[in-house]
């Protein structure tokens, strides 16, 4: 057990705790390909994760050429959200090391929650399928408190709704993620196996790791420069 009695932890889903991007992009391969499209392809889908589903399709339809029309961009959404809906954890599988490290962080006594910008019809069910509800109070989405990161008020509302344990730290995998936490006040924990689009080492976050499994060493380490 920690020292000090421990508070709240929150984590990004997608990048940071699973990896999504191949259920994502086969999602969106099946919406161009119903739009007489060329297929986007898990490369150029990983490159556009991270900054919620509307802006994974409206950027993947503007690659393909497609009208930005608002009417339209609904449309295709919807249709998007329903064949993501059916394949959600078809290919998407936790990172190396997340089960073992979220037990162990558990057994700490830490309140866990999963804050993501991913809905959160999808984010509970992909963390139901995969057994990681176990470990977490509470799953949100930008649809849960009315807003997203990097707006901080998602952290802030995420850690009440966990129960308001203080200190509260943020793991996440983008520049999203850092922006959110730093104004939410938060220490942040950055994993460069994610989605980020940006080099995280120039967003300075209070560690960058490249295993989830040396979480708990920075959370440690966060925590005794914090005393």
């Amino acid at each position: 057990m920690m020292a000090n009695p421990p508070g709240t932890l929150l984590f990004d889903l997608d990048g940071t705790l699973v990896d999504s991007a191949g259920d994502l992009s086969g999602s969106l391969d099946t919406l161009m390909a119903e739009k007489d499209l060329s297929p986007i392809g898990i490369a150029t889908g990983r490159q556009l994760i991270g900054h919620g589903i509307a802006n994974l399709v409206r950027n993947a339809l503007k690659l393909r050429g497609e009208s930005e029309d608002e009417g339209d961009i609904a449309i295709d959404l919807a249709r998007f959200m329903d064949i993501y809906a059916s394949r959600l954890t078809r290919l998407t599988r936790p990172y190396p090391g997340v089960v073992e490290t979220l037990e162990v962080l558990k057994s700490q006594g830490w309140s866990m929650g999963v804050c993501t910008n991913k809905r959160e019809k999808f984010a509970t069910s992909i963390v139901e399928d995969l057994g990681l509800s176990r470990f977490f109070e509470v799953v949100s989405g930008p649809d849960t408190f009315g807003v997203g990161k990097p707006d901080p008020r998602q952290l802030s509302e995420m850690v009440k709704a966990a129960g308001g344990r203080h200190p509260a730290l943020f793991v996440g995998d983008s520049e999203v993620d850092v922006a959110a936490a730093k104004a939410a006040g938060m220490p942040v924990i950055a994993l460069t196996y994610g989605y980020s689009k940006i080099p995280l080492d120039t967003l300075a976050p209070d560690a960058l790791l490249s295993s989830f499994g040396d979480v708990p060493q920075a959370i440690s380490e966060i925590m005794s420069k914090s005393r």
